[in-house]
């Protein structure tokens, strides 16, 4: 009997590990299917909430965050890109690469939560940012992203051009930071499973089926 699973997935999309536990958890999804059916819903995380409008070249700002050489940075982004394609996704990089604000990014996403295309725009989000290597706090980038998920472009920009859903983003950063999320992605299954990092496919599928075997044997035994 197929198991429904709620899976929140907390992640920002200026992190390409994220890019790479979606890709996974996707393909460990597929692997389920009949086993499991799964409720997708995706979280806001700010990897640098008071980065300003424009950006910083990312070069830059990993040395500077992280105090490492930009040979280090330029091995680190090699690794990530093989990880990303591996996956089907492409990352591509430049030295005028940049990191940018993400928070608008978040508000549309929350917005898009009710309307069954939330995946489709998360997936264009990182599309924006990585592989297009565009700004995802710039509204018309935002608004052509969600128009290419399925939605409404002109709801998407009044969206935009509001404040709506920026408490609700707030509110729930808080939130899963209280639960101890402090890097991402952070994969919670039933509200009770943590996966973190950007686990490869078959690691999401192993800890998938071990929750839902834990889970249907505790049902059985209710």
């Amino acid at each position: 009997m197929t198991q429904k699973m709620k899976i929140d997935f907390v992640s920002d999309i200026a992190c390409p590990w994220c890019v790479i536990g979606l890709g996974g958890l996707e393909r460990a999804l597929d692997k389920l299917d009949g086993v499991i059916e799964p409720e997708l819903t995706f979280h806001p995380f700010e990897l640098n909430p008071g980065m300003e409008a424009g950006g910083e070249n990312l070069l830059e700002h990993i040395v500077k965050k992280y105090g490492i050489s930009e040979a280090e940075v330029q091995v680190n982004r090699k690794r990530i890109a093989a990880r990303a394609a591996d996956v089907g996704f492409t990352m591509n990089s430049s030295p005028d690469s940049r990191i940018y604000n993400t928070f608008d990014a978040h508000r549309l996403l929350a917005w898009s939560a009710s309307s069954g295309k939330q995946l489709e725009l998360k997936r264009q989000l990182f599309l924006l940012n990585f592989t297009e290597q565009g700004d995802p706090g710039d509204r018309d980038a935002l608004v052509a992203a969600a128009e290419k998920a399925g939605l409404d472009g002109r709801e998407a920009r009044a969206v935009i051009e509001s404040n709506r859903y920026a408490a609700e983003v707030r509110q729930e950063e808080n939130l899963w930071r209280s639960r101890g999320i402090n890097s991402v992605p952070a994969v919670i299954v039933n509200d009770q499973y943590l996966i973190s990092g950007g686990q490869p496919a078959d690691e999401f599928e192993r800890q998938l089926r071990a929750i839902a075997a834990e889970s249907a044997a505790g049902s059985a035994g209710s």
